[in-house]
């Protein structure tokens, strides 16, 4: 056997016992989440100090790095931190060979939420002081996250009117093999009608807690219940029969780095009011006068471009075509051409739409716009169904097309979104086991993804500087 590499022997007595920092390289990251905790004003951060009375307790600082390492090695289970801290040897070094139990892990995360978004805050702004975060462009976008709630558990009043509906053909199922039963021997007909009967009652018992359900979830304010996580909601998908029950996590990335600037997790099932809110938190995080923010179509809305622009933030987000003129072969509203000192339409034909009627819908000033040369147009048939055609203009609508605009002038705009942010959800996904939150409650989960977003960001730091060039940045 000697041509192998041999190990030391178990039972080997050590005439000096190992340096614990010994197994810790220079380039190891559990070096970078010493320091920057320990740089940390963790009681202006708002984490919890020391009971006045009672048993010592765990320095919070232990607690967040034994977190941050978690986080950045895919062990976010508060029982799984307990068993790393008494033998990993990483982990016994950066917590000084303390070992708390699942309770104190689980209480810390659970009590020191707002603290934790607040270092996860505060490592941008450390990112932004060294240099990493340039600020001129981010990329934003949302990702639905599983909760601790299954589907179900989880009643929309379609998902009660399907069940329903499955319950009572299950109910008729078993009373046709009721009357089946009741034609065969004495001794077998009894033993099955028992079983059966048994059934139905519980399907019965089983519909009257869903229409009791019913009721509760017409009376709710947004038509839903969770019952063990009572802020998931139910959210669609991509995938026909693919939805899930849980949070909608947005965030903002910067294109150059590629660091996590601002996040914000939601329970809402779409995008559509979010891209203002995002771009305010993305500026503040930057530090910029003004920041341009890229965002796919699931994000437009006229009133988010328009909250947009007057907070100094440059939106470039296409517009989805929700008309279908287009696709039935007819003129589209980009065919009709605005002229803007006259305020009116040219239609393909040539003949001219002035404004003829001014509206509010939903809160928006629209103006609408046609021609009375419509009836005799020869271009008719590919242009409308109706007696004429009618455009309608939002007031704001110059924000819009100006939008349009920079889209057409920076075609690789959606290219830039996707390559920034979409791999940075994949990749968190990927950390999570494709599991869901550990955490119930919308603050509370609020917290968990303040840790993944941590852990990225470090990651991400380390990747461009090095661990010692980082801790070097930090100390500087």
């Amino acid at each position: 056997m000697g041509r192998f590499i041999e190990g030391c022997e178990r039972r080997q007595a050590l005439l000096l016992a190992d340096c614990v920092d010994d197994y810790v390289g220079e380039e190891n990251p559990v070096r970078v989440i010493d320091v920057f905790v320990d740089e940390l004003d963790l009681a202006t951060l708002g984490f919890e100090g020391a009971a006045a009375t009672g048993r010592p307790g765990y320095h919070p600082g232990t607690l967040l790095k034994l977190y941050l390492y978690g986080y950045m090695n895919q062990v976010q289970s508060s029982r799984r931190l307990e068993r790393e801290a008494g033998r990993n040897v990483e982990v016994m070094w950066l917590t000084g060979k303390l070992a708390p139990d699942f309770k104190t892990i689980a209480d810390f995360r659970r009590d020191n939420g707002e603290a934790v978004r607040a270092a996860c805050k505060q490592f941008v702004v450390l990112c932004r002081e060294i240099g990493l975060i340039a600020g001129g462009t981010v990329a934003a976008d949302g990702s639905r996250f599983k909760a601790v709630n299954t589907r179900d558990k989880n009643y929309t009043p379609g998902a009660i009117r399907l069940r329903l509906a499955q319950v009572e053909a299950s109910i008729e199922r078993y009373l046709d093999k009721l009357d089946t039963a009741d034609r065969q021997e004495a001794d077998v007909a009894e033993m099955r009608t028992t079983r059966l009967n048994e059934r139905i009652e519980a399907l019965r018992q089983q519909m009257r807690t869903l229409q009791a359900m019913a009721h509760e979830v017409e009376t709710a304010p947004d038509r839903q219940i969770s019952l063990t996580d009572p802020d998931a909601r139910a959210m669609a998908t991509n995938g026909k029969g693919t939805g899930l029950v849980g949070y909608n996590v947005q965030a903002a990335v910067d294109t150059d780095s590629h660091i996590v600037v601002a996040h914000e997790v939601t329970n809402l099932g779409h995008d559509r009011t979010q891209l203002a809110n995002m771009g305010r938190q993305a500026k503040d995080a930057t530090g910029v006068e003004h920041l341009t923010i890229l965002a796919d179509r699931g994000y437009f809305s006229g009133a988010e471009v328009l909250a947009c622009e007057e907070a100094g933030v440059t939106p470039i987000c296409p517009k989805p075509l929700t008309s279908g003129a287009k696709a039935e072969g007819r003129f589209g509203k980009p065919d009709f051409l605005y002229d803007a000192p006259s305020d009116t339409y040219r239609c393909p034909a040539g003949e001219t739409l002035i404004k003829r009627t001014t509206t509010v819908e939903n809160g928006l000033v629209l103006n609408r716009y046609w021609s009375s040369h419509c009836r005799s147009c020869a271009l008719k048939p590919g242009c409308t169904t109706g007696n004429e055609r009618r455009v309608t203009r939002w007031e704001h609508e110059h924000v819009v097309e100006a939008m349009q605009d920079r889209l057409d002038r920076r075609p690789d705009a959606m290219r830039i979104r996707r390559r920034t942010v979409e791999h940075v959800f994949g990749t968190i996904k990927d950390w999570m086991g494709r599991g869901h939150f550990k955490m119930r409650r919308l603050p509370n989960v609020g917290t968990e993804m303040s840790l993944h977003f941590l852990a990225y960001n470090v990651k991400r730091a380390i990747a461009l500087l090095g661990a010692p060039g980082l801790i070097a940045a930090m100390r500087g």
